[in-house]
């Protein structure tokens, strides 16, 4: 199945690089327009916002949630995705609204250069990690880490990922986007036929998990909920791609993105949710997956994965180096900075790679945690209008939300029992309500206190 798989891979490859032109302005490497100047349409911009958003970390969260969770564990991973309805009025607002050029801006006129520092900070650990994850996953699917096999796969995809996305930025991105999310629905379709015809898709196969509060998948759920406020904000995949159509089309691209995504995310699950069903005592899903379905499924399986994170990793690259040359303004915004930012981003995640840290594959999940600093930012600054919190509510709930990111990282990873021996996602659970509700506290008591000055000062 490996050689099938390479050959998949290679197919990709070779189609990625012959849409991939060469960009040869600064609009078409950052802002992704057409040689002829036009920003993408409506399809595309839907279709890139969907494949970029389900990688290859995301297929298997969904997947390995279902096995242990059951459906419930799948629909509270799938509920991430609501972040494009989230996302949509956060686009609406920064851009239309109140007419900023970028979520940078936005946070710069509210907080000064503290607002962009931090921002900056956790957009960029992001991107490190999402390249991370997804190279890490290809690794794993060509063998045991460390082995030639797994170093030749992670190298190879690097490259090959690395090349055409340097040749045309973020008009590369897009195009590729729209070619291997046809080619994911095409698999995805397949794939679901496949496991129907197998008649493993009872409904008592994927109800094996009933459904109780308390348990991990409900609990995640909640969690979800509470952080796709801020979650979309944090993702500069997603934030890019609501400036470069018009309100129209921007908006509508968020709205189909969401339950396209939806439901891309629940079917993969579900693969996941049946393996549960009928495992045997310490056998793995991929393992289950392959006794029930055979090989054909589990290449095909195997290839979403490739497809989903080849599309991640292009326009992680982009954003990457929009994030640097445009963005934090660090290096000119030309074509050659863009693509040396790329290939350094790139050089980043392989370190990450090859370190073979378990946590740092773990750290990944923690990212809409450090996020939920921005939530009070989203009610008060931008949809409440607040022009007046004071910097410290703004540096005081972003170190706020480091710290629970950080609990949740050592909590989670078995390294400390601060906060008892409950399942690690109620401890997210507490650890996120906490952030939410004292982060807004701290913007309150920010918007109280200078309301307060304000009083005084037109009294004297």
């Amino acid at each position: 199945m490996e050689q099938s798989l390479a050959i998949a891979v290679g197919f990709i490859a070779v189609l990625s690089l012959l849409l991939s032109p060469k960009a040869k302005s600064d609009g078409a490497f950052f802002k992704g327009l057409s040689p002829a100047g036009e920003q993408p349409g409506l399809l595309l911009l839907i279709f890139s916002q969907v494949t970029t958003w389900i990688f290859a970390r995301s297929l298997l969260n969904a997947a390995i949630l279902g096995f242990y969770y059951g459906v419930w564990g799948t629909l509270a991973y799938a509920a991430y995705y609501l972040s494009f309805l989230t996302g949509a009025k956060i686009i609406d607002s920064v851009r239309f609204q109140h007419g900023f050029t970028s979520i940078q801006a936005f946070l710069d006129d509210r907080f000064g250069a503290w607002g962009t520092r931090c921002y900056n900070f956790v957009v960029g650990i992001r991107l490190v990690s999402e390249i991370f994850a997804n190279i890490l996953v290809i690794g794993i699917l060509f063998g045991v880490a460390g082995s030639s096999s797994y170093m030749f796969a992670v190298i190879a995809f690097a490259v090959i990922t690395l090349v055409y996305s340097m040749l045309g930025g973020l008009h590369a991105s897009l195009r590729t986007d729209l070619m291997q999310m046809i080619l994911f629905l095409v698999v995805l379709v397949a794939l679901t036929i496949l496991v129907i015809a197998s008649g493993n898709a009872t409904l008592d196969n994927l109800l094996f998990k009933p459904f109780e509060i308390t348990d991990p998948g409900p609990i995640l759920l909640l969690v979800a909920l509470l952080q796709v406020w801020s979650y979309p904000m944090h993702d500069p995949v997603m934030m890019d791609r609501g400036f470069l159509a018009d309100r129209d089309t921007t908006r509508k691209s968020f709205l189909h993105a969401a339950w396209i995504s939806v439901i891309c995310i629940t079917l993969f699950g579900t693969f996941g949710v049946i393996a549960g069903a009928q495992a045997q005592s310490g056998e793995a899903m991929n393992a289950v997956l392959l006794r029930i379905l055979g090989d054909v499924p589990m290449l095909l399986f195997n290839v979403m994965l490739v497809i989903s994170a080849m599309s991640t990793l292009d326009s992680t690259l982009s954003s990457s180096s929009k994030l640097v040359a445009v963005d934090m303004k660090w290096v000119a915004p030309n074509v050659r900075n863009g693509r040396m930012t790329m290939a350094t981003f790139m050089l980043v995640g392989l370190l990450c790679v090859f370190l073979g840290n378990k946590d740092l594959f773990s750290a990944v999940a923690v990212s809409g945690t450090a996020s939920m600093y921005l939530a009070p930012v989203i009610f008060f600054s931008l949809w409440g209008g607040k022009t007046d919190i004071p910097v410290w509510s703004y540096l005081a709930t972003f170190l706020l939300a480091l710290t629970g990111a950080a609990l949740y990282f050592i909590e989670s990873a078995g390294h400390t029992q601060l906060l008892g021996n409950y399942h690690k996602y109620t401890k997210l659970l507490f650890i996120s309500a906490s952030i939410l509700i004292v982060g807004c506290v701290f913007f309150w008591l920010g918007s109280l206190s200078n309301s307060q000055k304000q009083r005084m000062q037109v009294a004297a």
